[in-house]
């Protein structure tokens, strides 16, 4: 009996310590540790209760980026994946570190400008999140698809590419 208590025990991560009593006799005491971090299965993305998706709608996972240059540089799934676009990460302060903030983010960041749009984070997402859902209902396809689409459309190509002035 006292070695199925102590199996059931350690199951739910406790531990016996003996205890001695002023009569000298030892008896178990059971103590409760602290729950153990559950580590992540998968080291690319995890493992989550729910999984990641934009504004609790569209999930990251099913996006597909073609171009093999922009895909380091479109950080959308895997450990960029976010419910909210709003990490408050300190991206510009290393060269290129701007390249791991989410890419909807990125976007948001730049609809906050000029005069009396800035610093106005909330208001973007809300204004991004409705063009999302307007999207959606017209193309019936994630929006984030379109999104990571579209930035690989206007991306410059190689052929067409010219650097410097004339002159």
């Amino acid at each position: 009996e006292a070695k199925n208590r102590v199996c059931i025990l350690d199951k739910l991560s406790l531990r016996m310590a003996a205890v001695t009593k002023k009569g000298g006799k030892r008896e178990p005491k059971v103590k409760a540790l602290a729950p153990k971090k559950i580590k992540k299965a998968n080291a690319e993305g995890g493992v989550y209760a729910n999984p990641v998706a934009l504004f609790a709608k569209w999930p990251t996972d099913s996006v597909t980026v073609d171009d093999n240059s922009l895909r380091d540089y479109l950080p959308i799934k895997d450990k960029y994946a976010v419910f909210v676009p709003h990490t408050a990460g300190r991206y510009a302060k290393k060269r290129f570190r701007k390249a791991q903030c989410p890419i909807v983010e990125r976007m948001i960041n730049s609809m906050m400008m000029h005069g009396r749009n800035s610093g106005k984070k909330l208001m973007a997402m809300r204004i991004l999140q409705q063009a999302f859902e307007i999207i959606h209902l017209v193309h019936g396809e994630n929006p984030l698809q379109v999104f990571a689409k579209a930035v690989q459309n206007s991306g410059p190509r190689e052929d067409s590419t010219r650097i410097g002035s004339a002159g």
